[in-house]
């Protein structure tokens, strides 16, 4: 087994973050966060950040960057805005995007948290340019958050991942849709564990799952309270490629955690929380981009092959035990 030293590492922080903040915006911002990612045809990464505003309601607003690390271009207002007339879900704003390119579709997918009064839901628009968007409307009903779409089929469905929180607990879900409008056989995909874990009792998907050739790659974050608040990490765990819900291989350490004074303090502090990851050309560098401390945006850097080695070296095959310290 390997020792915390020897994987201590597996992501590799910038030396510029933040690399996103509020201060960088064109327009009022209190905060600047919790950004889903992709990479555009010409190798230009888009980051769809949310943006909270000073009434503490948050919209999503893009920037595009030529390397991924610098020279960000801002669009000069919101990118996607909550549409609480039409859509009274988005009431409280939207936030935490993922984003998916759907071959078949020819269409960039955006799954993400829609607030209101009711609480938050899984809601899903469709782009080509991240100018106009073809909203879906909510997709999982409240509570429900930390979704992201497959980027192909699963025996001719689409699949979903998703969080919903059901009686004190919040696990990772699967669900299918022929056509993205009607949703159904939920299953759970990976549970929280019980007991003294770094994860148990909360997870939630980070970036959306990364395809390689031994399957599914998962990041996640797991939430454990502590006597000074919730503290947010992150786990990897691998699934079957073509059966999604059998869980290969689940990490039992957290792999990534708040330690720099941009995660440990903020509007909320203790918290490195992922919503996008880009593949470099080299199909082997993971970009990982994330907000910390829900006040700006970090970018950590790693290599899938030394995920899966550490996935080796450290993963239970299928769920490992979800008993902690005290059963």
């Amino acid at each position: 087994m390997s020792s915390p030293q020897q994987f201590a590492n597996l992501f590799r922080r910038h030396p510029g973050n933040p690399i996103l903040t509020a201060a960088d915006w064109p327009y009022p911002a209190h905060t600047v966060f919790n950004p889903g990612a992709t990479r555009l045809a010409d190798g230009t990464t888009l980051l769809l950040c949310r943006v909270e505003d000073r009434r503490g309601h948050s919209h999503l607003c893009a920037a595009r960057s030529a390397n991924g690390v610098d020279g960000w271009r801002i669009d000069d207002g919101p990118t996607l805005l909550p549409q609480p007339d039409l859509h009274p879900e988005e009431l409280w704003g939207i936030e935490d995007p993922r984003i998916t390119f759907v071959p078949e579709l020819g269409k960039y997918a955006v799954a993400y948290t829609a607030f209101s009064h009711d609480g938050p839901g899984v809601a899903l628009a469709l782009t080509e340019d991240f100018r106009q968007f073809d909203r879906q409307g909510l997709v999982m009903q409240p509570d429900d958050k930390d979704a992201a779409l497959l980027p192909r089929r699963i025996e001719g469905h689409f699949a979903l991942l998703h969080r919903p929180t059901t009686q004190n607990t919040a696990d990772i879900w699967i669900s299918y849709s022929p056509d993205l409008h009607n949703w159904g056989h939920h299953k759970l995909m990976l549970p929280a564990r019980k007991g003294a874990w770094w994860d148990a009792n909360k997870i939630g998907l980070s970036s959306p799952l990364i395809e390689t050739e031994r399957g599914w790659l998962m990041i996640y974050h797991g939430v454990r309270r502590t006597a000074s608040g919730a503290l947010y990490r992150l786990g990897l765990a691998l699934l079957e490629l073509d059966n999604p819900e059998r869980c290969l291989l689940r990490g039992d350490s957290w792999v990534f955690g708040p330690e720099t004074t941009y995660e440990r303090h903020g509007d909320v502090s203790n918290v490195a929380f992922p919503c996008g990851a880009t593949i470099a050309d080299d199909r082997d560098t993971i970009r990982l981009y994330y907000g910390a401390a829900d006040t700006c945006i970090a970018l950590a850097t790693g290599s899938i092959r030394e995920l899966l080695r550490w996935l080796d070296d450290n993963g239970n095959p299928g769920r490992p035990s979800m008993g902690g310290a005290d059963g």
